[in-house]
């Protein structure tokens, strides 16, 4: 444990930009070093204190989470992923109630999962589209929070000169 303490001591030294141990240093290295101690020998003695186990969500749970989560309806894209169910699974849950639904002539029909209470008049889906930009987090223009540009001072015009320095070759003097 000596050799240890030492260790992490030289440790805090070189984080302070020490190259000396002070008694300071190795009284707080020593406390540490006890207390890690100490700690691994609770836990591999078997800790007292109970753990709390929480219950996973049943199926059913998730798959009302979800539902709730998107307005009381879901299309089967937005619920299956992420419950780690199939559909045929879903469909046997008691307390959701399954449609299908077709946008159009053409296409896949899609299945929408609802909670028994929140049946709505509109049985045509939206499109994908609409949805989103129903759910679309408002824009905020960003010169709403940018101070108004400010001018440039006005140049005045550089002086006339007299003779013209076409003529004239500065680094000719210094050959």
């Amino acid at each position: 444990m000596a050799v240890l303490t030492l260790r992490v001591a030289a440790c805090l030294a070189a984080s302070e930009c020490s190259e000396i141990i002070t008694e300071e240093m190795l009284s707080a290295t020593f406390t540490l070093v006890r207390r890690s101690v100490q700690d691994a020998v609770r836990i591999t003695k078997g800790a007292t204190s109970p753990k709390l186990k929480r219950q996973p969500l049943s199926l059913e749970d998730k798959v009302r989470a979800r539902i709730e989560m998107h307005g009381g309806r879901a299309a089967s894209s937005q619920v299956l992923p992420y419950v780690g169910a199939t559909a045929a699974e879903v469909k046997e849950l008691l307390g959701i109630v399954v449609t299908v639904e077709r946008a159009g002539k053409t296409g896949r029909p899609a299945t929408v999962f609802s909670l028994p209470g929140n049946t709505s008049g509109d049985s045509a889906p939206q499109p994908a589209s609409a949805e989103r930009e129903k759910n679309r987090a408002p824009a905020v223009s960003l010169e709403a929070y940018r101070p108004a540009p400010k001018r440039a001072p006005e140049l005045t015009p550089d002086p006339k000169r007299s003779e013209p320095l076409a003529g004239v070759n500065p680094f000719r003097a210094l050959l």
